[in-house]
C-alpha cells in the first residue's frame, strides 16, 4: 500500500516537474477556496445576531418581584416570606401576557399588603425558568397557600375575576358562628360543605388542616369556586343541621338528601373529601366560560341534551349573588324540584286547576254516565277566562271514547241505587305526555228525566240529561296553593333543560350569534327582543334537532315570568315556539327595504343579482307576481364559484324583463325554513309566480348551461303555466270574451310554434358552432404541424452549413499537413546532404590522422 502511495506521488510530482503550469494552478484554486470558505463561515457568524438581554416586565411603581433574568431559584425564597403567593410566568413578546400585566397590576395594588406578587420571564433562553419548564401557552398564574400548591388560575386575565380568586384562596373557608348565619350560608343555590370541628384541646384539630386542604383541592378544579366550604366550630350551631361528632364534614343538597363524609369506606384526605363532594355534589347552574379559542367546551355540554343558556351580568367581587342570578337560581331549583313534599296530592291538586267537564253516556247502560274533565293548569290559563275544547266530542267524533276505559263500569244490583247520584270512583290520568294538563274520568249513576216531549215517544228509550258540553266549573272559593307551573317539571317531561350560566360582558359575541342586538346598550336591548333592560339574554339551543330558540320579554314582564313561560312551552308537548333564524337580526337594518320594496325601485337601480338574507328570503321569494330563480350556494363551495359566471350571463340576458328575478343565497351565513332547504349545493330552484307551491328543481342530470337555464325558465315560468290555465265558466259563453280567447289561444299556438322554430335553429347554430369549433381545432392542428416542418427544415439547413464548415475545415487541415510534408522531404534531402559532407569529412580527418599517427610511427622507429 505504502509502495503504491510512493509511486502516485512520484508520478505527480513527475508530471508538476514536467507541467509547472499545472502545478501554479493547483495552487491558485486551492488559496481561492480556502478564502471562500473563511469568508463564508465569517458572514454565517455576523448572520445571526445574538439576543438582546431582557428588560423589565412590570413597572418599577409596581408591587410586582419582577424577575425578568427567570431566576426561579428567588420563587421559593419569595414564597416563603409570605402566606399566599401569586406567580405570573410571562413571555415579552406574548400580546396576551402584555394585556394581562395591566389587569396583574391593578389587582396588586390592592392586595399588595395580604399576597406577595412574583412575576418571572419563562422565555428567557439563559434562565432557569425556560430550563426547567414546558409551557405551551402564556400568561400562566399559579397561587401558593402556605405550602400549598400550585393552584393554577384558568379564569379570564380580568382583575376583577383575578381578584376574587385570589380572595378565595385567601380565605377558602367560611366561619359560620351562629345558627343565623349556617342557615343564609345554606340558602344559596350553590353546592355547600360544612365541617365541623372544636377548638379545645389544641389550636387546630388534626382533620382541619386537612379540610381547609379539601376546599383549596376544589379551587383547583373549579376556579370559580362554585362549591362553598364553611366550618362550624360551635356545637349547638353544628345540632342545627344535624351534626353531632367532633371532625365530621357535611355535604347540604337541596333536591336529595344530604350525606355525611364515610370515614370508614374513605381515607380522611383532602383528595379523597374533594372527589367525594364533586361525585355527589348538585349544581342545577352551570358555569360557562368558553376560551374565546378553538374549544370543544360547548360542544361537550350541548350534546348532553337541549340547553337553556342565561347570558346575565356579573360582579365577581360582589359579596352576595346578583338579584337576576337569585331569581334564575330559584328557577332552577324549583324546576329540578322533584320531591311530592312540593307538590298537592291528587286530590288536591284539582282545586289549583280549572276544569272543563263533560258528561258522556256510557254504552250499553241508560244510567251510567262518565264525566271526562280536562284539568289545566292556572299557569296556562288568563286570568279573566278559561278556554275549553271538546270540538271532536261535539261533532259526533270519538275522541273521549279512549278515556271511557278509565271510568267505571259496575252496574249495581239494588234499583234503588239508581235513584241516587253518587260517584263511584274517579281516576286522574296525563294528557298523553303534557305535564300542564291532565284528564280525570268519574263513573256515577243518574235517574232518568223525561219532560213531556220525551214522554210520547216510545217508553222503552230512556234519556239522560247530560250537562252542557262546555261548561266550567268554577273553582273553590277557599284558600288553594298557588301552582306556578314549573316546579317538578324536570320529573314530568322528556324534554329536559340544563341551565348554564355565562358572563354577558365576556360573551356577548356569543349571545349576539345566538340572536342578541349588536349594541348592548339598554334601549336597544328592550326594542330588539334579544335582550332586556337589565342586560340578560335567553335563549334554548337543541342540537340534536339543530334549532333554538330565543326568549323575547315583555317590558311589562318580570324576568321570573318571561322565563317560567319560556320553559313551559318548550317543555309542551306541541311547543309554541318559534325557531330562531340566523341572520334575522339583519331585518332590523333593512326593515324598511324589505317591506316595501315598490318605494325604493327609483332612488336605487335594481340590482343584476339579488342576494338574499333570512329576513328578506320570503319576502322576496314568495311574491307572487314574479318568477324567481334562487340560486343556493356557500362560500367554501368550489363548484358554486364556477358557476357564478353562468348566473351572470342569465341575469343579463333576463335583466330587461321585471317578472323574473333571478337570486341566490349562502346558506351557510343564513337559516332557512325547514321546508326550503336543499340538501346539497349548488342547487337551482324555481319558484313560479301565482303558484308558489309549485316549485321546480333543476335536475341534478342536467349540466347548468344558460341555454338549459332558459329552457328551464320557459318550460316552468308562472306565467306560461298561467295562460295554459282553463277558462272560467263566465268566459266560455259567446261573445267577446270568446273571441278574445280564441285569438289568444292562436297567438300563444304561434309562440309555441316560435319557440320550437326557436329551438331548431339553436340546434342548428349549434351543430354550426360545434364545426366551427372542429375547423378551427383541424386548422389549428396544421398550423403546428407547419411550425414544426419549418423547424426540422431550420434544423436541417443549419446541420448542412455545420457539416460544410467543418468539411473546409478538414481540407484546410489536410492541406497545412500536405505542405508540412512536402517540408519535412526537403529538410530530410538537405540533411542526408549535410550528413554525407560530414561523413566524407570526417573520413578524410581520420585518413590524414592515420597517415600522421603512421608517420610519427615511422620516426620514432627510425630514431630507435
Amino acid at each position: 500500500m505504502l509502495r503504491r502511495v510512493r509511486q502516485s506521488l512520484r508520478q505527480v510530482l513527475f508530471l508538476m516537474a514536467r507541467r509547472p503550469g499545472l502545478l501554479c494552478g493547483a495552487i491558485v484554486l486551492g488559496v481561492l477556496l480556502v478564502l471562500a470558505v473563511k469568508f463564508t463561515c465569517s458572514r454565517a457568524k455576523n448572520v445571526v445576531a445574538s439576543a438582546r438581554p431582557p428588560v423589565r416586565f412590570f413597572s418599577t411603581e409596581a408591587p410586582v418581584v419582577d424577575l425578568y433574568m427567570g431566576q426561579l431559584d428567588q420563587v421559593e425564597r419569595l414564597r416563603s416570606m409570605a402566606e399566599v403567593s401569586l406567580i405570573f410566568f410571562y413571555a415579552p413578546w406574548c400580546a396576551h401576557s402584555m394585556a394581562a400585566r395591566q389587569e396583574v397590576q391593578q389587582v396588586a395594588k390592592k392586595l399588595a399588603r395580604q399576597v406577595q406578587f412574583v412575576a418571572v420571564n419563562c422565555w428567557w433562553s439563559q434562565g432557569k425558568c425556560r430550563k426547567q419548564n414546558r409551557f405551551y401557552q402564556y400568561p400562566i398564574i399559579h397561587l401558593f397557600y402556605r405550602r400549598f400548591g400550585p393552584i393554577e388560575y384558568k379564569g379570564p386575565f380580568l382583575a376583577p375575576y383575578v381578584e376574587s380568586f385570589i380572595l378565595r384562596v385567601i380565605t377558602p373557608l367560611t366561619y359560620l358562628p351562629s345558627r343565623a348565619t349556617l342557615k343564609e350560608f345554606l340558602s344559596y343555590h350553590e353546592p355547600r360543605v360544612v365541617g365541623f370541628f372544636q377548638f379545645n384541646s389544641s389550636p387546630q384539630p388534626p382533620g382541619y388542616i386537612t379540610y381547609l386542604s379539601s376546599a383549596l383541592q376544589a379551587l383547583k378544579r373549579d376556579f370559580r369556586g362554585a362549591v362553598r366550604f364553611g366550618v362550624v366550630t360551635n356545637k349547638q350551631v353544628a345540632e342545627a343541621i344535624p351534626l353531632q361528632d367532633d371532625e365530621t364534614v357535611y355535604l347540604y343538597r337541596r333536591l336529595n338528601s344530604s350525606l355525611i363524609f364515610p370515614r370508614s369506606e374513605r381515607n380522611f384526605t383532602s383528595e379523597a373529601i374533594c372527589s367525594w363532594v364533586f361525585e355527589h355534589h348538585e349544581t342545577v347552574l352551570h358555569w360557562l366560560q368558553p376560551p374565546g379559542t378553538k374549544s370543544r367546551l360547548l360542544e361537550r355540554e350541548l350534546t348532553k341534551g337541549p340547553a337553556l343558556l342565561l347570558f346575565l351580568p356579573h360582579n365577581p367581587l360582589g359579596s352576595s349573588p346578583s338579584p337576576i342570578l337569585q331569581q334564575v337560581a330559584d328557577i332552577a331549583v324549583r324546576y329540578h324540584s322533584c320531591d311530592n313534599k312540593n307538590h298537592s296530592s291528587s286530590d288536591k291538586s284539582s282545586t289549583s286547576h280549572s276544569q272543563c267537564c263533560q258528561s258522556v253516556l256510557l254504552p250499553e247502560s241508560s244510567t251510567s254516565v262518565c264525566e271526562v274533565c280536562l284539568s289545566l293548569s292556572r299557569s296556562l290559563l288568563t286570568s279573566s277566562s278559561v278556554c275549553c275544547s271538546f270540538s271532536s266530542t261535539a261533532q259526533g267524533g270519538d275522541v273521549l271514547q279512549s278515556y271511557l276505559r278509565h271510568c267505571c263500569l259496575h252496574q249495581e244490583s239494588d234499583p234503588a241505587s239508581i235513584k241516587t247520584a253518587t260517584s263511584l270512583g274517579c281516576s286522574n290520568f296525563l294528557n298523553g305526555y303534557s305535564p300542564f294538563s291532565q284528564y280525570s274520568a268519574c263513573c256515577r249513576k243518574v235517574k232518568p228525566q223525561l219532560n213531556e216531549s220525551q214522554a210520547k215517544e216510545e217508553p222503552d228509550v230512556q234519556r239522560v240529561p247530560l250537562t252542557p258540553p262546555f261548561s266550567s266549573i268554577p273553582p273553590p272559593t277557599g284558600p288553594q296553593p298557588e301552582a306556578d307551573g314549573i316546579t317538578g317539571l324536570w320529573c314530568q317531561t322528556n324534554r329536559t333543560l340544563r341551565f348554564y350560566v355565562l358572563d354577558v360582558a365576556l360573551n356577548w359575541p356569543l349571545a349576539v350569534r345566538l340572536g342578541a342586538t349588536g349594541n348592548k346598550s339598554a334601549s336597544s336591548h328592550q326594542e330588539a327582543g334579544g335582550g332586556s333592560s337589565d342586560g340578560s339574554f335567553a335563549a334554548i339551543v337543541n342540537l340534536r334537532d339543530e334549532v333554538h330558540y330565543v326568549l323575547h320579554r315583555n317590558p311589562e314582564t318580570t324576568l321570573t315570568e318571561s322565563l317560567e313561560a319560556f320553559i313551559r312551552n318548550f317543555s309542551a308537548p306541541y311547543s309554541l315556539l318559534q325557531r330562531h333564524l340566523v341572520g334575522e337580526e339583519e331585518r332590523k337594518d333593512g326593515e324598511g327595504e324589505t317591506r316595501h320594496p315598490d318605494q325604493h325601485q327609483h332612488s336605487s337601480p335594481r340590482p343584476l343579482i339579488t342576494e338574499l338574507n333570512t329576513a328578506s328570503f320570503l319576502p322576496s321569494v314568495m311574491d307572487v307576481q314574479k318568477d324567481v330563480l334562487l340560486f343556493y350556494y356557500t362560500q367554501w363551495c368550489g363548484f358554486c364559484s364556477v358557476l357564478n359566471h353562468v348566473l351572470i350571463q342569465l341575469a343579463r340576458l333576463l335583466q330587461g324583463n321585471s317578472t323574473i328575478t333571478v337570486a341566490r343565497v349562502n346558506v351557510a351565513r343564513n337559516d332557512l325554513p325547514w321546508e326550503f332547504m336543499v340538501d346539497h349545493v349548488p342547487s337551482i330552484l324555481l319558484f313560479p309566480k301565482y303558484r308558489k307551491h309549485f316549485s321546480v328543481k333543476f335536475p341534478d342530470d342536467l349540466p347548468i348551461t344558460l341555454p338549459n337555464l332558459l329552457r328551464f325558465i320557459l318550460q316552468h315560468s308562472g306565467s306560461v303555466q298561467y295562460a295554459d290555465k282553463p277558462a272560467t265558466s263566465s268566459s266560455e259563453g259567446e261573445g267577446p270574451g270568446a273571441i278574445f280567447r280564441a285569438e289568444f289561444l292562436a297567438l300563444q299556438h304561434e309562440v309555441q310554434t316560435l319557440r320550437h322554430a326557436r329551438e331548431r335553429l339553436s340546434q342548428q347554430l349549434a351543430q354550426l358552432w360545434r364545426d366551427n369549433r372542429r375547423l378551427t381545432f383541424d386548422t389549428r392542428t396544421l398550423e403546428a404541424k407547419n411550425s414544426e416542418l419549418q423547424q426540422e427544415r431550420q434544423n436541417l439547413e443549419e446541420q448542412h452549413r455545420e457539416k460544410s464548415r467543418q468539411l473546409g475545415e478538414a481540407v484546410r487541415r489536410l492541406q497545412d499537413l500536405a505542405d508540412a510534408s512536402e517540408n519535412l522531404l526537403n529538410e530530410n534531402t538537405l540533411l542526408r546532404v549535410l550528413l554525407r559532407a560530414l561523413k566524407g569529412r570526417t573520413e578524410a580527418k581520420e585518413q590524414v590522422e592515420v597517415e600522421r599517427k603512421e608517420a610519427e610511427q615511422k620516426r620514432s622507429h627510425m630514431a630507435s
